[in-house]
């Protein structure tokens, strides 16, 4: 049998044609244009090709300067360093210090210090620039010892003085690594050196202190600044944001508005988060006005941000209006969309939308699947995550990672295919992660499958002993199986190693205010108003054929105190204060810190027929969407 093999001239690349057009008449072009080819093989990482041409005058030395300056900015592999700088030798040498701090600049970005450092060492000639190179790469690479020793050398060694770029980078590389007592050194030099004044530099340490959480530090910072940038303005929101504080980044906002400074995109995106973290619908819905009127509604990042943002606080909708809007997608603002459709398990949708992208010619990667196969399992669509599972490596060459596996467990696990999902796991080619065994204890829970619910969580204490969540969801087997014993165990066990449960808590917007419940909350001030709503609340729910689902109460305890327990729930509680509060017809949107309950799920049910509401709950894994006696998870969950 004769097998047809392909020329090798059928595999050469387009380069290769154009090298030869070169070589054609190498000799002619070597004599007339040698700089040219020596950038054009530069440009197409032919550094060998290019270092046997001899750059030496009498080609002007502006040229051979440029030649080699574009060599050293294109290398991208420690590979090619010794050819360049050997050509800087020949050339040059480092009376041209520019050259000189370029080199030293491509060895930190390739990670080589040491020898970043010797060539540095070597210089006859360091000027502040020269000093700057080696600050800032260190800076860049967060080797902040490194940076702080050159900095030191350089006010040891040096007749001049630090400038803003040589501060900025000092002052970042502590930011980037915590260093709290070296951030407040530079500081102090930056007030001896009587630089307080310089935008930039205070910009500097109020990003510094506000990352480390210093935020009086920070603030007091900003206050001082007889001149507050925009860059100034939006750090103090940034760190606010990050600390916590997000409401006192909105006031920052309103107040950089009343002050005449005009926002830009990192402006929004920073408020946009802050929104996000606040919760805090109407303040997005003022945001995307903003947004409007200062004409940035066509940037890409902002409206990925806001589409974002839509989706986390529960309006789907609204975050589809915004990507119907977008005149260009970019992959991540596809990927937002679909890990919206994800979290809201609107499956279907979520495959929709990968087939446009797959039309569209959008370069899927492993994020896109792992939103996608995370569509599937909350929608119950097993053969259809199956499919798109076994299709990422075979069509689109994407492997498979500790994501994709955990969400094909999670998929399995939730329809009740416990031994296909443990089937899965053990034929991993990597290690599983302590994700991947909690998605099957989890399955091992809803299931009530005891034995091995128990093998699964010795593997997961193993893994991560500390993540109080193994402990609560063993227990959980254990008491829902009648095995009160075991269960007591296990949390004793748990108390033994200074674990707690985090308390199940509800939070409801109202009044551009965000309420928290617990259960049996008595906190509020409308407090007997809510549980006298809730009281008659229930027993319209219970007269509609509603039981109390008390095997969701894993306690021992008497059936009276387990019905009365589950009916004041901190989702019903949430529930009724927002009957209580909001007008007719008005959705519920509702935020839950653990998963929902099963008698919970069951009542929002019923509630948003018998009241004719759309009640939409977000627990610990997803959304559910709850209208006319139904949820958008079809009781998948």
């Amino acid at each position: 049998m004769i097998v047809a093999v392909p020329s090798r001239s059928s595999f050469l690349s387009r380069s290769f044609f154009v090298d030869c057009f070169f070589n054609f008449n190498k000799s002619a072009l070597i004599h007339k244009h040698p700089l040219t080819l020596y950038r054009f093989y530069i440009s197409r990482r032919r550094i060998c090709n290019a270092n046997r041409f001899q750059l030496r005058p009498p080609f002007p030395a502006g040229s051979i300067v440029h030649s080699l300056v574009f060599a050293i900015s294109s290398c991208t592999s420690v590979f090619y360093c010794p050819a360049i700088h050997a050509r800087v030798i020949k050339s040059l040498h480092y009376s041209n210090g520019f050259i000189g701090d370029r080199l030293v600049s491509m060895y930190i970005r390739l990670g080589y210090d040491e020898y970043a450092q010797r060539l540095f060492d070597e210089m006859p000639n360091r000027d502040l620039v020269s000093w700057n190179s080696l600050i800032s790469g260190f800076s860049r690479k967060g080797c902040l010892d490194a940076c702080l020793n050159a900095f030191r050398r350089m006010r040891a060694e040096s007749d001049g003085q630090p400038n803003e770029v040589t501060l900025l980078s000092v002052a970042s590389a502590c930011a980037d690594m915590g260093a709290l007592d070296e951030g407040k050194f530079i500081h102090g030099v930056v007030v001896k050196l009587g630089m307080s004044g310089k935008a930039k530099v205070v910009n500097s340490l109020i990003s510094l202190y506000g990352k480390l959480g210093f935020l009086d530090a920070a603030c007091q910072l900003f206050e001082e600044m007889p001149v507050r940038s925009l860059v100034s303005w939006n750090s103090m929101v940034v760190i606010h944001s990050h600390n916590g504080n997000a409401e006192k980044g909105m006031d920052l906002f309103n107040l950089m508005r009343r002050a005449g400074v005009n926002p830009d995109q990192a402006t929004m995106v920073a408020l946009l988060q802050a929104c996000t973290d606040t919760g805090i619908g109407r303040q997005a819905e003022s945001i995307h006005t903003c947004i409007f009127r200062c004409g940035f509604n066509g940037d890409i990042t902002i409206a990925t941000s806001l589409l974002n943002l839509y989706a986390k606080l529960g309006r789907l909708n609204a975050s589809k209006d915004v990507f119907e809007e977008m005149r260009y997608r970019d992959i991540i603002a596809w990927t937002a969309m679909l890990a919206g459709y994800a979290v809201h398990a609107c499956g279907r949708e979520a495959i929709k939308l990968f087939d446009l992208m797959a039309k569209e010619g959008v370069d899927v990667d492993h994020v896109t699947f792992t939103h996608l196969l995370s569509a599937c399992s909350h929608s119950g669509l097993v053969e259809e995550g199956k499919k798109y599972f076994k299709i990422m490596s075979e069509v689109y060459r994407v492997e498979p990672r500790l994501d994709h596996y955990s969400c094909m467990v999670d998929l399995l696990g939730r329809s009740g295919r416990l031994e296909e999902a443990y089937e899965l796991i053990k034929s991993m080619p990597v290690e599983p992660s302590s994700g991947i065994w909690g998605a099957l204890l989890g399955a091992c829970r809803v299931y009530g499958n005891v034995e091995l619910g128990k093998e699964v969580a010795e593997r997961l204490l193993c893994l991560d002993p500390s993540d109080h969540r193994n402990y609560v969801m063993l227990s959980n087997i254990y008491s829902a199986a009648g095995l009160w014993r075991d269960a007591s165990n296990v949390r004793a066990l748990m108390k033994e190693r200074g674990l707690r449960r985090n308390p199940g808590c509800s939070f409801i917007e109202h009044g551009n205010k965000i309420y928290r419940f617990v259960v049996g909350d008595q906190s509020h001030p409308r407090s007997e108003e809510i549980h006298t709503k809730l009281e008659e609340l229930m027993k319209r729910v219970r007269g509609a054929g509603c039981l109390p689902k008390t095997e969701f109460v894993l306690h021992d305890i008497d059936e009276e105190v387990k019905v009365d327990m589950i009916n004041k729930h901190s989702e019903k509680l949430a529930i009724a204060f927002g009957l209580l509060v909001t007008s007719s017809g008005t959705p519920l949107i509702i935020t839950k810190n653990l998963r929902i309950c099963g008698d919970c799920h069951s009542t929002a049910k019923v509630v948003s027929l018998l009241e004719k509401r759309t009640i939409i709950i977000r627990d610990s894994k997803r959304f559910h969407h709850f209208a006319d006696g139904f949820c958008s998870c079809k009781d998948y969950w």
